[in-house]
């Protein structure tokens, strides 16, 4: 307990530093922003089972949550599907 009170870190002491690693998922108003559109359109797709959500937690505190890597393979299966659309005509 002194180390840390000294700020001396025994050997092997490893820390876990959040400030340069990505979220791992978002809440609904930054998964908006990250898609570029509104958060009620957001919804809307989240009500239709269209983009992969996670939600944490039961009754009034439930929280809907956006995983990082599950939103880009939503957008790369769709940018994918646009180009075969798109090409086709």
């Amino acid at each position: 307990m002194r180390a840390a009170q000294s700020g001396k870190r025994p050997v092997g002491y490893l820390t876990m530093s959040t400030a340069h690693s990505p979220p791992l998922a978002l809440r609904p108003r930054s998964a908006a922003k990250a898609l570029g559109i509104s958060t009620r359109h957001l919804w809307q797709l989240t009500k239709d089972g269209h983009v992969p959500c996670v939600r944490v937690g039961s009754g009034k505190r439930q929280t809907v949550l956006y995983p990082v890597a599950d939103l880009q393979a939503w957008l790369s299966e769709r940018n994918k599907t646009a180009n075969v659309e798109g090409g086709a005509q």
